[in-house]
């Protein structure tokens, strides 16, 4: 037999629950079955364990609790549990979020080779029936314990704070059957606050693909926590900027407060976070402007988009009166071209449902969180607009409208959209959906088509910024688009996407606070488009964990094993450590367990034949002496079990 890999004995040890000396001779077949080479020459060992089982494989680290928690009164932690009734505003006539997609029978286990080879789908069957016969852990048992930390309960309010360490939220649309199994167990049992296994895999089963991610720390930013308090960082950084003056051309815009200032994220896989007035709600106005060119070739195509408009800098003021060679306007971000693809969408319906079906639209962008009207804003700037009924009149001459467009009609509707509301959270997941492919990150919802998006985010890259456009593209090196109320729509692709707000404006219209913190966070992290050439300079990539991580990793693991931690030890093998991680003395923490004598106290009672093997053939000189009280255990071990030790050391074993 081969030597079983240290990281698979070590988690079938510290997994083993105490009642498990009995099932020795039980359990040693299937393990022996699962490490061994199929004929075909592919490796099932820890391999196979991890598919049959996400959760294991990887190198995550557990993500701990947060240093503050949650109280843990049941009505404060129903309270909590309710928030997402209130932050998600489903407006009338719009579309409710779509269901998650069945799963296709082709990827129902066990009726496909999901390893490669002929005998994927036996072993899936397999893995199925050990999980039944308590042979392997389901992923309920595996979150339970990663949580629990060797308790027989999880108080509901440590699970809350450890969900929201992964960045997800309890008002996440894609976790509303766990928050409603758990207020509804908070309501009807005894000791609502805590939570045994069976009541915990009840509330969590339903959602368990997300929750084992989130707690593997799959997700797009592994360590959300030191990213959030980066961004926290700067966003402290960037308060501290003064200068610049509030919009007054449009009345209604120069009445907020100079000293607004919010800043949202949202990741591709839905991890939130938010510092600052981002409740407070505020009209798009030019930040509307790659949405509506969005939607219009969403729904028209590129190819006609553009025979009205081009997609070139226009080098001038975005309100200036001037079309391009083939008298056309520059491009769907300044006024000009704003107006004419507002012409293009739904034409020949009246305004009433155009708007209805472009507030539906950005409802789902938003994952139907707030978006509202200003029909202050609307009047006033209707009011105020003779510079662009100036432009509306200059692109009729043109004939740069589609046939039989109603040019005031069309003013109106732009103004309308331009006095949209939103807050910093709701446009941050709109941002995401436009740096998730279309898709809305927090209910998984195709919005836009591929082609939508990435001709949305190259025109927002070129000419977003207003006359900063070039210096933004040079400097940050990502998609925005800012707006005169103080917004800057940030898209991080296939990352993240940001709202940053604050009224005050610099001299080209641009919140002044905001582009210092795009500054600063293109600065602290390698997110601009050409951070990741060769021979670059280093920054930090929220991507990956960083080697800071990976030594704590170590370092964590090791010390657990010198202590004789073994609920830490089991905590880190549930969450996908990797447990062969060795020291500068290529020791692991094997070695260093058998070396302080730990192997003899808590762990050899229930260890496994592969486990003996592993130490029996260490090289460890540091081991040695506590390798010698090995025997006395062989000694307690049934015959079968000395027979196959016997085969290992190339003794001929007596029948």
């Amino acid at each position: 037999m081969m030597r079983l890999r240290g990281s698979a004995m070590l988690r079938n040890l510290l997994l083993r629950p105490p009642a498990a000396t009995c099932a020795v001779l039980r359990r040693a077949q299937p393990l022996a079955t699962l490490c061994r080479r199929s004929r075909g020459g592919g490796r099932t060992g820890p391999a196979a364990a991890a598919r049959l089982h996400p959760w294991w494989g990887g190198g995550g680290r557990p993500a701990g609790p947060l240093a503050r928690g949650l109280s843990s009164s049941p009505s404060e932690i129903l309270q909590e549990l309710g928030k997402g009734g209130t932050q998600q505003q489903q407006q009338p006539g719009a579309s409710p979020p779509a269901a998650p997609p069945a799963p296709s029978p082709k990827d129902s286990p066990g009726e496909t080779d999901g390893f490669g080879n002929s005998e994927g789908k036996e072993l899936v069957a397999s893995g199925e029936n050990k999980i039944k016969q308590g042979l392997l852990p389901s992923l309920e048992d595996l979150l339970f314990y990663t949580i629990a930390e060797g308790q027989e309960k999880i108080p509901v309010h440590k699970f809350i704070t450890a969900l929201k360490s992964t960045g997800l939220r309890t008002s996440d649309p894609r976790l509303k059957e766990c928050m409603d199994m758990l207020r509804l167990t908070l309501q009807t049992t005894s000791d609502g606050v805590m939570l045994d296994k069976d009541l915990f895999k009840k509330c969590v089963q339903s959602n368990i693909v997300l929750l084992t991610q989130a707690f593997r720390r799959k997700f797009v930013i592994p360590d959300f926590m030191s990213f959030t308090s980066h961004i926290d960082e700067l966003y402290e950084s960037a308060k501290k900027q003064s200068g610049g003056k509030v919009a007054d051309y449009i009345p209604q815009l120069a009445k907020f407060s100079p000293d607004l200032w919010g800043v949202s994220v949202c990741t591709v896989d839905g991890q939130r976070h938010s510092i600052g007035d981002t409740k407070v709600p505020f009209c798009l106005q030019s930040c509307v402007k790659p949405l509506k060119y969005a939607i219009a070739v969403n729904d028209l195509g590129t190819e006609y988009v553009h025979r009205y408009v081009g997609k070139e800098p226009s080098g001038l003021r975005f309100n200036k009166l001037f079309l391009n060679e083939d008298d056309k306007p520059h491009n769907p971000m300044v006024n000009a071209g704003a107006i004419v693809v507002t012409s293009l969408i739904k034409q020949g319906v009246n305004n009433a449902e155009k708007f209805d079906y472009v507030m539906q639209f950005l409802n789902k962008m938003a994952g139907n969180e707030y978006v509202g009207f200003s029909n202050a804003t609307f009047q006033s700037e209707r009011e105020s607009g003779d510079r662009n009924f100036a432009i509306g009149y200059y692109l009729k001459e043109k004939k740069c409208f589609p046939e039989g467009t109603d040019m005031v009609g069309i003013l109106d509707f732009y103004f309308q959209l331009c006095s949209i509301e939103v807050t910093c959270e709701s446009a941050s997941v709109m941002a995401a959906t436009l740096a998730n492919g279309g898709f809305c990150p927090i209910t998984g919802e195709r919005v836009l088509s591929p082609e939508a998006v990435r001709n949305t985010l190259s025109l927002m890259h070129s000419c977003g910024m207003y006359d900063f456009s070039g210096q933004f593209a040079f400097h940050v090196g990502l998609p925005a688009k800012s707006g005169v109320a103080g917004g800057i729509l940030l898209v991080v692709p296939n990352v993240m996407g940001m709202m940053c707000w604050s009224p005050p404006l610099d001299k080209m219209g641009n919140s002044v606070k905001g582009i210092h913190f795009c500054h600063d966070l293109v600065s602290l992290c390698n997110f601009h488009n050409y951070d990741n050439l060769r021979h670059f300079a280093k920054k930090l990539d929220p991507r990956r964990e960083g080697g800071d991580q990976r030594v704590k990793s170590v370092i964590n693991l090791l010390f657990a094993a010198y202590t004789g931690d073994v609920s830490a030890l089991r905590r880190f093998a549930l969450s996908a450590m990797d447990m062969e991680q060795r020291d500068y003395d290529s020791r692991t923490a094997l070695h260093v367990a058998a070396a302080e004598g730990g192997i003899t106290h808590p762990w050899m009672k229930h260890c496994t034949l592969g486990t003996m093997m592993y130490l029996k053939s260490s090289r460890s000189t540091k081991s040695s002496t506590h390798l010698k009280e090995i025997p006395t255990m062989e000694r307690k071990i049934k015959p079968s079990i000395k027979i196959l030790m016997d085969c290992y050391n190339g003794i001929k074993p007596k029948i």
